[in-house]
């Protein structure tokens, strides 16, 4: 039976062996919170989440809303040049209901060379201009 290994352990049985990145393989997981004020932000506006210093890695994110963004409004996640990123532009319409993304290639990538500056877009239409607010929590991992 043929054994293979995944990209972050595939070294380790070279000769000489190579050691996983302790990111990835055995690293802790740091939550970056970012709290936002539904303020009628127009399309295209952008919202700052967090700065993420190198050597981290992207596992997942969970957005929750204490109120719906509205049907129209669309929201991304993402760095500049990406902004999908960690989440391609959709709506969120789910009021109190923590929910998880993030994208296959964000998971997949190696730990950040540099620092980066993670925001949200806002797309198609603007955010409600309410008392309510969203929370997004980005998750990764570091040695």
């Amino acid at each position: 039976m043929a054994e293979t290994f995944a990209r972050e352990i595939a070294g380790v049985d070279s000769v000489p062996s190579t050691k996983s990145d302790g990111g990835l393989q055995g690293g802790r997981v740091r939550r970056f919170r970012a709290t936002v004020d539904m303020d009628a932000q127009a399309a295209a506006d952008t919202i700052v989440l967090a700065d993420v210093p190198p050597g981290y890695a992207f596992a997942y994110g969970v957005i929750t809303a204490s109120a719906t963004l509205g049907a129209a409004a669309t929201l991304a996640i993402g760095v500049t040049g990406a902004t999908g990123k960690y989440r391609a532009a959709a709506v969120y319409t789910a009021a109190d209901t923590p929910t998880l993304f993030g994208t296959a290639a964000g998971a997949s990538a190696d730990a950040l060379a540099s620092g980066e500056r993670v925001f949200a877009t806002v797309a198609v239409a603007a955010l409600p201009n309410s008392t309510g607010y969203f929370v997004v929590d980005l998750y990764y991992s570091a040695p």
